[in-house]
């Protein structure tokens, strides 16, 4: 009896210890303020990091911040260099063909930067050049809607870049998630004299149903442990901490 004991009370710990050493990994492009950067000590800072750990603390597990352009953020998870992606990654019927999402995380409208005052409709950058980040949803919807109408859609590998173009005067605008703008352009020097000109944009047939963390397909249980995660920090407050460190507004939606 003593020696089942101990070996049931060995395996109990071993168990926990296997608990307590998990570890996820979570691929993060580290090139979009505010949610994500390269701090200046090198430590990964912004929206996102700390979401990554506000959640890794609901689970009770640890995390592993893992730096990836974001062009390769989804074939790096597919070839296992990490576990998860949680870097403002739209929930696009596209993307659901290559790995699996948890419910959104935010739901923040794109919006286009330009000279304040213009007006914006289908023909407005014909002959004109428009700043995208590179893969994301917004480069597929300016080139379905202002690129078949004349306009030369410019794709950059890092957001920050395209607004330097912009402020150069070697794009006309930029098409970019509206905290990004906001915060990293319009609310800088180099944002004097521009505005977010014409609509928001939230076509859920490009822009998903906001942005969420995706997993390898069929990954349901960490999907799961993902999504009871996002409803306890929803819940006890850790997520409005988060949020009010970097916006003014609910960046969750409705």
């Amino acid at each position: 009896m003593k020696k089942v004991l101990v070996f049931t009370t060995l395996a109990a710990l071993a168990a926990g210890a296997t608990a307590q050493a998990e570890t996820l990994r979570f691929g993060i492009d580290l090139n979009y303020p505010p949610f994500s950067k390269q701090g200046a000590d090198g430590k990964p800072q912004g929206f996102d990091v700390d979401m990554i750990h506000a959640l890794c603390a609901a689970m009770k597990t640890s995390c592993q911040v893992v730096p990836q352009d974001w062009d390769g953020l989804i074939p790096a998870l597919n070839a296992n260099k990490f576990d998860a992606i949680l870097s403002s990654m739209q929930i696009t019927p596209e993307r659901q063909k290559a790995v699996d999402f948890t419910r959104k995380y935010y739901n923040i409208p794109s919006r286009v930067i330009g000279k304040a005052g213009t007006q914006v409709d289908q023909n407005t950058f014909k002959g004109k050049k428009i700043g995208v980040l590179r893969a994301s949803t917004q480069e597929k919807f300016a080139r379905d809607y202002w690129g078949k109408s004349g306009a030369r859609i410019v794709a950059y590998s890092k957001s920050p870049e395209s607004f330097l173009d912009l402020k150069a005067g070697r794009v006309d605008a930029v098409f970019v998630d509206g905290a990004v703008g906001d915060t990293e352009f319009l609310k800088t020097p180099n944002g004097k004299g521009y505005a977010f000109i014409g609509p928001n944009y939230s076509d859920a047939k490009y822009f998903g149903l906001g942005a969420g963390i995706a997993v390898k397909k069929g990954n349901k249980a960490l999907v799961d442990r993902l999504n009871q995660a996002i409803d306890q920090i929803r819940k006890d407050g850790s997520y409005k901490k988060v949020q009010d460190k970097y916006f003014s507004f609910d960046v969750y939606g409705g």
